[in-house]
C-alpha cells in the first residue's frame, strides 16, 4: 500500500515521527540532505520540453517510473504521449496510461474522462455528444498564444474552452483528477470513455455502473503499439465532492458512440459490437454553496477491475488532491535532488534543461509490480521498455550514479520476465509495451543494461535482490540459445557464432533478414558486456570467449568503401555474403543526407544491413574497441578527419541514438578539447527548453539522459567502469549515490559560463586531481570515484588543444590495448 505522508501523519498522529523513512545521508529531522543546495529541483523541471514537433514527451502527472500516468490527449498527429503544447489542437479526454517519448503507433492513452459543463440547447441527458470527435474542444489560450496548461513534477492543469479546469495528480497505479465546473453547469457530467485508445483499437470491452455510489468499472483488450500481440486493461473510477457532499449521480447510463441511454448500467445491455465508441455517462448535482469541485479518482489495473479498485483505494484512500499532489512532489525532489549542480554564472534555461532531462530519464520503465497478468511472481515487474536499443546507451549508466535502487528493481524485473515468458526456452526483454512483447530494433540490448548493472553494482547486487547466478543465465541465453522468432528478443545466434557475422544472403525462419550490419555491430557489443559481467563473476574461460566475440565487428568491415564526398574517408561497415564476399550499401544510406529519404526502418524490404543510421554513422560504433576502430580508420589524424568529416558534411543525426557517442569520440585520438566543443555545439544547435526543443522523439528518456550526460560534462561506456570526462556546463556538480551512501563531486575552476553556440570560450580540461591528487587521465574517470565519494577538480583553459595526459593509459581503455579488465 501507498499512503501519502501527510495523511499517515493524520491517521495515526502519535507514531507518524516512527513512520518516517530514513535514507543514506538524509538528516531523519528535516528529511533533507546537508550537501543539497537545491532542494526544490522540481521548480526547475519544465514538462512542457518537446511536446510538439515529434518529441513526444508526456506533461503529465507520475511518480518517478510510475505505471499510471495520466494527462490530456489531443486530435494532433503527434500524440503519442496524448499531448500537443499546439494550442490549435484540440482535447479529446484525459487518460490514465502513457509513455514518453515513443514512434510506432500511440500507445495505451486509455479509458479517457471527458467532462461536460452542459449538452445541447436544452442541456438534456440523450443529447451528450459523447464521441470523440464531437466532444473534443480547444483550450483556453495566455495572451502570448499559448496554452493555458501548467505542470509540475506530479501535477498537470489546463483550462478548457468550456470554462472547466481540470487537474491531475497521480500515485504509482492511481490517478486522481479534480475536474471545476463553472457556475451555470447545473448538471455536471463525466464521461467514462472505455473503448478509444491511441489507435481505436478496443475489443471486447465491458463497463458497470453502480447507480447508488457512482462507481463506474471497465476493461478492454487494445493492440500493442510497436508489435504483434495485444493486452487487457481495467480501470476503475470513483466520484467524490470537493469540499460538499456528491450524493448520488442524479443520472446514468450507457452510451455508444453519440447515443446515450438512460438507466443503462451494464454495457452487456449494450450492442457493443455495432458501433466503435462506448463508455458509460454519469450527471451529478451541482454545489449549491459554492464552485463545484469534483473529484475523480481512477485505479488501473492489468489483472481484474477487482484489483484496479484496490489499487486507488489502498494508494488515494482519502481522495486528497493537495496531499497527494504534495506527496508526488516530494517523491521527485527527493530523486532529482541526489544530483546537485552550482548555478552561479549559469543561464537559468541550462539549469532548467538539466533538470528536466533528468526527470525525463525517470518516465520509463514503468513499475508494473503487482500488475502482471501472465505468471504470479514477489519479484519487482517492469514494463514500458521502449526499447532497450534507445536507452541502453545512456539512461541506465545515468541511474548508476545515483538511482541504484530503481535500476536493480528494473534489472530483478527483466531476468523474472527472462525467467517465465516463453517455454522451454527464454530470453530477456528487449522492447515491451502494457505487457506485450514488440518489435526488436537491433541486438539483444538487454545484455548491456545488464552488464552496466552488474559490473558496476556486483558487490551491491545481493543486498539491492540481484542474483548473480540468475543474471548470468539471462545473459547466457541472449548469447547462446537462438530464438523462434528474433524480432521479438534473443538473437539470431547461430549463423552468429557460425561465421562471426549475419550474412546478408541467408534466409532462415525466425525473423526478418534485415538490419545484419547494425545488428552485428550491437551482438558484438553485447558480447563484451557479457564479457564484463564474466569477468567480475571470475568465469575467466568465458570473459576470454566473449571477449574473442566482441571483435567480431572487424567482420563487417569492408577496407575498399569510401565516401563519396572525400576519397581520404577509406573503410567502413558493409553487408557481407556467406562466401564472405562483401555487398555494398552507400555510405549516405539512411543519413540526412539521403536523396531518397530512406529512413531504414522495420521494413523487412529493407535488404540494406541498416537501422536507422548510416554506414557512415555505424562505422564509429565499437565502444569496447575504440581503438582498433582508429587502427582500421587509418590512425588518430585520420580518425580524427573522419569525426569532422561526419559533422561538417551533416552525417551526424541528433535525432537518433546511433548517432549519440560520436561528438565524444574525439577523446580516443587524445583530442578531448574537440570532444567538448563538438557536444557544447549539439546541445546548441539541436536542444533547448522550447516545446519544440527536442530535435526527435525523447524515446523514453534516452534523448533526456543523453542531454543530461553532456551537461554534466561525463559520457558513459556501458557495462565498464568508465565516463568519459568533459567540462560541466556548472560550476560544480555532484552526485549522491544511495548504495554507497557517498557524494561525488566535481568542481570547474576558472569556470566563465557557457558559450551560447557551443564554440570556444573557457571550458577545455587542462588537468584533473582527484581528492588532491593528479589524476591518471585528463579524459576520463573510473567508477572507483563514483563509489568512495571523492573531489573531482578540474583546471579549466580556453585551449582546444589539450589532451588527456601524458601516457599511453590517459587515453580511454579499449579492448585491443588491454582496457576494461573488471
Amino acid at each position: 500500500m501507498i499512503y501519502p505522508f501527510c495523511l499517515l501523519a493524520s491517521l495515526f498522529p502519535v507514531i507518524a515521527p516512527a513512520l518516517a523513512i530514513v535514507r543514506l545521508g538524509v538528516d531523519s529531522q528535516t528529511g533533507k540532505r546537508a550537501d543539497a543546495p537545491i532542494q526544490d529541483p522540481a521548480s526547475h523541471v519544465n514538462l512542457f520540453i518537446g511536446t510538439t514537433s515529434s518529441g513526444h514527451a508526456f506533461p503529465g502527472a507520475t511518480l518517478p517510473h510510475g505505471m499510471v500516468k495520466t494527462g490530456i490527449d489531443t486530435d494532433s498527429p503527434d500524440n503519442h504521449a496524448g499531448y500537443d503544447s499546439n494550442p490549435s489542437f484540440s482535447v479529446t479526454g484525459v487518460s490514465q496510461l502513457h509513455d514518453d517519448g515513443t514512434g510506432g503507433s500511440v500507445p495505451l492513452s486509455i479509458f479517457k474522462l471527458w467532462p461536460f459543463a452542459s449538452c445541447g440547447g436544452d442541456n438534456r441527458f440523450e443529447i451528450c455528444a459523447c464521441d470523440i470527435n464531437s466532444r473534443k474542444v480547444l483550450r483556453k489560450t495566455l495572451a502570448d498564444g499559448s496554452t493555458d496548461d501548467a505542470a509540475e513534477p506530479g501535477y498537470f492543469a489546463t483550462n478548457l474552452s468550456t470554462d472547466i479546469r481540470i487537474e491531475l495528480t497521480a500515485t504509482r497505479r492511481a490517478a486522481l483528477h479534480r475536474y471545476t465546473f463553472p457556475a451555470d453547469s447545473t448538471i455536471p457530467r463525466m464521461v467514462i470513455d472505455v473503448t478509444n485508445d491511441g489507435q481505436q483499437s478496443s475489443l471486447n470491452p465491458i463497463a458497470h455502473i453502480d447507480p447508488d455510489t457512482g462507481r463506474v468499472t471497465a476493461g478492454s483488450t487494445f493492440a500493442a503499439s510497436f508489435g504483434p500481440g495485444s493486452y487487457r486493461a481495467y480501470t476503475c473510477v470513483d466520484f467524490k465532492g470537493d469540499g460538499f457532499d456528491l450524493g448520488k449521480p442524479t443520472e446514468f447510463g450507457t452510451y455508444l458512440g453519440n447515443s446515450p441511454i438512460r438507466g443503462l448500467v451494464d454495457g452487456s445491455q449494450e450492442y457493443t459490437g455495432y458501433r466503435s465508441e462506448f463508455g458509460a455517462l454519469i450527471g451529478f448535482k451541482q454545489n449549491g454553496n459554492g464552485t463545484t469541485e469534483i473529484l475523480a479518482r481512477v485505479g488501473m489495473s492489468f489483472i481484474s477491475t477487482d484489483q484496479a479498485c484496490k489499487n486507488a483505494e489502498s494508494e488515494i484512500p482519502s481522495f486528497d488532491f493537495e496531499c497527494t499532489r504534495a506527496a508526488a512532489r516530494a517523491e521527485w525532489n527527493e530523486l532529482l535532488g541526489r544530483v546537485q549542480v552550482e548555478t552561479e554564472g549559469v543561464e537559468d534555461d541550462t539549469v532548467e534543461l538539466f533538470y528536466s532531462s533528468l526527470y525525463r530519464t525517470h518516465i520509463s520503465p514503468a513499475d508494473y509490480t503487482g500488475e502482471n497478468p501472465s505468471w504470479k511472481s514477489d519479484e519487482p515487474y517492469y514494463d514500458s521498455f521502449y526499447c532497450n536499443w534507445d536507452t541502453f546507451r545512456t539512461l541506465y549508466p545515468l541511474m548508476s550514479l545515483h538511482d541504484p535502487e530503481n535500476f536493480a528493481r528494473i534489472v530483478r524485473g527483466m531476468i523474472n520476465i527472462q525467467q517465465h515468458e516463453g517455454r522451454s526456452l527464454r530470453w530477456l526483454p528487449e522492447c515491451r509495451g502494457a505487457t506485450a512483447p514488440q518489435w526488436m530494433q537491433g541486438g539483444s540490448d538487454g545484455d548491456p543494461i545488464l552488464g552496466e548493472f552488474f559490473v558496476k553494482f556486483a558487490d551491491q547486487a545481493e543486498s539491492l535482490g540481484v542474483s548473480a547466478d540468475a543474471l548470468y543465465k539471462a545473459l547466457l541465453a541472449d548469447a547462446e540459445d537462438q530464438p523462434e522468432n528474433w524480432n521479438l528478443h534473443g538473437r539470431q545466434i547461430n549463423v552468429w557464432k557460425k561465421y562471426g557475422y549475419i550474412p546478408q544472403d541467408l534466409v532462415e525462419p525466425g525473423g526478418a533478414n534485415t538490419k545484419q550490419v547494425s545488428r552485428a555491430l550491437e551482438y558484438a557489443f553485447g558480447d563484451f558486456a557479457i564479457s564484463q559481467v564474466a569477468r567480475a563473476l571470475n568465469k575467466t574461460d568465458d570473459a576470454a570467449k566473449y571477449a574473442k566475440r566482441a571483435g567480431n565487428f572487424v567482420n563487417v568491415w569492408n577496407p575498399n568503401v569510401t565516401a563519396d564526398e572525400d576519397s581520404s574517408i577509406v573503410g567502413m561497415v558493409q553487408p557481407r555474403f556467406v562466401n564472405g564476399s562483401f555487398g555494398f550499401t552507400d555510405p549516405q544510406h539512411c543519413s540526412p543526407n539521403d536523396h531518397t529519404g530512406d529512413n531504414c526502418f522495420l521494413f523487412n524490404t529493407n535488404f540494406d544491413g541498416f537501422y536507422e543510421a548510416s554506414p557512415i554513422v555505424y562505422s564509429q560504433f565499437v565502444p569496447q574497441d575504440t581503438a582498433k576502430l582508429i587502427e582500421l580508420q587509418g590512425g588518430a589524424d585520420k580518425f580524427v578527419a573522419r569525426l569532422d568529416f561526419i559533422f561538417d558534411k551533416n552525417y551526424f543525426d541528433s535525432t537518433d541514438e546511433p548517432s549519440q557517442q560520436i561528438p565524444f569520440m574525439y577523446h580516443y585520438a587524445n583530442k578531448p578539447g574537440h570532444s567538448t566543443q563538438r557536444s557544447r555545439q549539439v546541445l546548441a544547435e539541436h536542444f533547448s527548453t522550447a516545446t519544440n526543443g527536442l530535435p526527435g522523439n525523447d524515446d523514453s528518456g534516452a534523448m533526456a539522459s543523453y542531454v543530461a550526460f553532456f551537461l554534466a560534462g561525463l559520457y558513459p561506456v556501458p557495462a565498464t567502469k568508465q565516463y568519459l570526462l568533459s567540462s560541466p556546463f556548472f560550476p560544480q556538480i555532484s552526485f549522491f549515490n544511495p548504495a554507497f551512501n557517498s557524494t561525488t563531486t566535481i568542481i570547474a575552476h576558472n569556470f566563465a559560463g557557457n558559450p551560447s553556440n557551443g564554440t570556444g570560450g573557457v571550458v577545455f580540461v587542462q588537468n584533473v586531481t582527484i581528492d588532491g591528487k593528479p589524476a591518471k587521465s585528463n579524459c576520463f574517470l573510473e567508477w572507483d570515484v563514483f563509489q568512495r565519494g571523492a573531489t573531482v577538480e578540474l583546471t579549466l583553459t580556453d585551449n582546444i588543444e589539450v589532451s588527456c595526459g601524458n601516457n599511453a593509459q590517459a587515453l580511454p581503455p579499449s579492448l585491443s590495448t588491454g582496457g576494461f579488465n573488471v
